[in-house]
């Protein structure tokens, strides 16, 4: 397959996925489109290095992680950061409820190995599979070694579709409360610090702003990238004892609070699509994994921990969110990022806010309400959650 044949193929399968969610108002989301024309590729006709053929190393994938973190780092203020502790409490006492009914009601089902095997996959991402499917080898199960890294692959299908359903009914709550009552709105804003800009301006800003005929395609990226470096090397100095990417959010945040790094650079410089595309067709290239005689093999325990876990992840969320007064879709949508993570957390926020919204203030409003507590979600889950996670069931099996 030629370079230019690959790259209308990774391309074209999200474009479809583009368009079968406009079509739907963001009912079937784009991400769920494209895994599906993704996966049924891989069984026919995609070459297993599809996204390397078409351009797409794993070296542009990792630079565009490390850009992109940063650049959503700058659209949250360390009030606004701080301001989330009740996101993170909610989204790992969804956890919490994922572990407790797997392995009480989830062992009597399946079993223990392929609970303690399959646990710390379906709270978080590729890290987590890798420690588990690792260990499972160690121990000479290899079907349960590829129950880890296929419970990575295939666990989006199912928190795609019931995020996007959430973060639409969440969307049309806040809708309402914009629209209609504006005693409501007021206490909303005033619990926002940015205003969806990530505040313009920082009491704490000490860099003046770069003039706009300077803010080019190319400074913005050697800023946004000098961030990076430096979050980098900061991990490096810690022994990476908190994660690379953690890390990039925070230095994106501080960087655009103290006037170093504009607000939302990569979308200034007119770079996020194509970093965003590379992303994604990396994600989607896990898939080539899932062969139909692996999933025909594991389907029944597959099937069986996914439903099990995602039901005591809701309850759990949604539980706890109420209490500390966030509506019950917002508490599952932000605890289902555990199944996918960043950036599929964006991209499925961004599409409910366009789907719904009917002006740009409106969109805007959505974004700042549901993007922070999205992002902060899968943060909590994937990155930090699932990896202490994996480290203790690896000890139980």
């Amino acid at each position: 397959m030629s370079l230019i044949v690959a790259f209308i193929i990774v391309a074209g399968s999200m474009a479809i996925g583009d368009i079968v969610s406009t079509k739907t108002k963001a009912f079937i989301p784009s991400v769920f489109v494209t895994a599906v024309l993704f996966l049924i590729g891989f069984w026919t006709f995609f070459p297993k290095d599809i996204i390397v053929t078409a351009g797409i190393p794993i070296g542009l994938v990792l630079m565009s992680i490390y850009l992109l973190l940063v650049h959503m780092g700058t659209m949250m203020s360390l009030k606004e950061l701080a301001a989330e502790w009740r996101t993170i409490v909610i989204a790992i006492s969804g956890i919490i409820g994922l572990c407790a009914v797997l392995l009480t009601v989830g062992i009597l089902l399946v079993g223990r190995e392929t609970i303690i095997i399959a646990t710390p996959p379906l709270a978080g991402g590729i890290v987590a599979a890798l420690m588990m499917s690792e260990a499972a080898t160690a121990k000479g199960l290899t079907s349960l070694a590829v129950l880890a890294i296929v419970m990575y692959v295939i666990q989006g299908f199912v928190g795609y579709p019931l995020t996007a359903l959430s973060l639409k009914k969440e969307g049309l709550r806040l809708l309402d409360i914009y629209r209609n009552n504006k005693e409501e709105l007021a206490k909303l804003n005033s619990k926002q610090v940015s205003n969806g800009k990530g505040q313009e301006k920082s009491k704490l800003q000490f860099i003046p702003p770069l003039g706009k005929k300077y803010q080019t395609t190319f400074v913005l990226l050697t800023k946004t990238a000098l961030v990076a470096g430096a979050a980098l090397a900061f991990a490096g100095l810690m022994n990476n004892i908190v994660s690379a990417y953690i890390i990039c959010l925070l230095f994106g945040v501080v960087a655009a609070e103290i006037g170093f790094l504009e607000r939302k650079p990569i979308t200034k410089s007119n770079s996020f699509g194509y970093l965003s595309l590379a992303i994604m067709a990396y994600i989607f290239s896990q898939l080539a994994k899932a062969t139909p005689e692996m999933l025909k093999g594991i389907a029944g325990p597959l099937l069986l921990v996914i439903i099990i876990g995602v039901i005591g992840l809701g309850l759990i969320s949604m539980i706890v969110g109420k209490l500390l007064g966030y509506s019950k879709e917002m508490s599952f949508a932000l605890s289902l990022t555990a199944l996918y993570g960043f950036p599929p957390n964006y991209i499925l926020t961004e599409e409910a806010a366009k789907s719904l919204a009917e002006t740009p203030e409106e969109n805007e409003f959505l974004m700042n309400q549901m993007l922070p507590k999205m992002l902060v979600g899968g943060f909590t889950t994937v990155t930090i959650v699932s990896v202490i996670l994996a480290g203790i069931f690896i000890k139980l099996l």
